[in-house]
C-alpha cells in the first residue's frame, strides 16, 4: 500500500469526496505494510517507528507541511454544523470569523517543518489524517446520544455523561467526560455534538448554538475563556467529552477501514484501543 491509498481509504471512510486541507501526505512513500498511528506524532514517534521496523507513521493532529498551515481552512465546516443546529448561515459565518483568523495567525508562525524534516531524513512515510477522523467521531457520538436519549426529554447532564461513557473509548479513558457548564441535575435539553472543524470555534460560536435552541453542547475540549463566557451567558450547558477519547472514537473508525484493506496498525500516543479492558 502507498501513502495515497492510505489517505484515500480514510477520506472515503468519512464520506468525503476530497482530501480536507488539514490532512494529507506530509512525506510520501510506498510498500507500506505496518504503521504507527497516534494523536500527536512528531520526531520522537517517527524515530520509534524506524527503530521498531514500521513502514509508516500516521498522525491525527497536523504536525507538518500544508496540513498544519491550512488547519484554519477546515474551520468553515463548522458553519455547516451550526446551520444544522438551526443557526442562520450568515450568523454562523460571523460567529466563526474572529476565531478562524486567530488560528490562521497562530499556524502561520509555527515550525511546520519540525516533524516533517525528521520523517524526510529517516525516509519514513508520514501522513496526516485529521478532519476525516473528527467527522467520524462527531457522527458516531451524535448517533449514539440520539439513540439512547430519544425517549428522555428530561434527560439530565449526569444522564448524558453516563450515556457517553457507554462508548468504549470514554469508558476506558483516564480523562473521562466532565460537565464544565451546568450541574449533574441540570436538564440537558437539545444535545448537540460538535467535534469536527479543525479546532474550537470560540465563545461566539457557542453562544450562536445556544441562541438557536441547543441546550447542551458536547465537545472534545473547551478553552478557559469559552467556559467562562458560557457561564456568564447562562443559557446553555457544556460537557467536555474528553480530547484523547473523542479523537480515538474517530481514529478507531479509520483504523477499522485500514485494517479491512490489509494494513497492520499499531495504536500509540493517545489512541485508546476499544478492545482493551477497563482498569477501573
Amino acid at each position: 500500500m502507498n501513502a495515497k491509498e492510505i489517505l484515500d481509504i480514510a477520506v472515503k471512510a468519512a464520506g468525503l469526496d476530497q482530501v480536507p486541507a488539514d490532512s494529507g501526505i506530509i512525506v510520501d512513500g510506498e510498500n507500506i505494510h505496518k504503521v504507527l498511528f497516534g494523536v500527536d506524532m512528531e520526531a520522537a514517534e517517527i524515530l520509534i517507528a524506524r527503530e521498531l521496523g514500521y513502514d509508516g507513521v500516521i498522525t491525527h493532529h497536523p504536525k507538518g507541511g500544508n496540513p498544519m498551515l491550512n488547519l484554519y481552512q477546515v474551520m468553515d465546516n463548522q458553519i455547516d454544523r451550526m446551520v444544522a443546529a438551526g443557526v442562520p448561515i450568515n450568523k454562523a459565518q460571523k460567529a466563526l470569523a474572529e476565531r478562524k483568523e486567530a488560528v490562521d495567525r497562530g499556524m502561520h508562525v509555527s515550525n511546520y517543518d519540525r516533524a516533517a524534516s525528521a520523517a524526510r531524513l529517516l525516509k519514513m512515510p508520514f501522513i496526516g489524517i485529521h478532519t476525516p477522523a473528527d467527522i467520524l467521531a462527531e457522527k458516531t457520538v451524535q448517533e449514539h446520544l440520539d439513540r439512547r436519549l430519544k425517549n428522555k426529554p428530561k434527560a439530565t447532564l449526569q444522564e448524558v455523561k453516563e450515556v457517553l461513557e457507554e462508548l468504549p473509548e470514554y469508558k476506558l479513558a483516564l480523562a473521562k467526560p466532565v460537565i464544565r457548564v451546568g450541574n449533574p441535575d441540570s436538564f440537558a435539553g437539545k444535545v448537540f455534538v460538535t467535534m469536527a472543524g479543525g479546532t474550537s470555534g470560540g465563545k461566539d460560536v457557542y453562544k450562536a448554538y445556544f441562541e438557536a435552541g441547543v441546550g447542551t453542547l458536547v465537545v472534545m475540549h473547551a478553552p478557559e475563556d469559552v467556559i467562562k463566557a458560557v457561564k456568564e451567558q447562562n443559557i446553555g450547558n457544556v460537557i467536555v467529552a474528553g480530547h484523547m477519547a473523542s479523537d480515538s472514537v474517530g481514529i478507531n473508525k479509520i483504523i477499522e477501514a485500514l485494517e479491512a484493506k490489509g494494513l497492520s496498525v499499531t495504536r500509540m500516543s493517545g489512541v485508546i484501543d476499544p478492545r482493551e479492558k477497563s482498569e477501573s
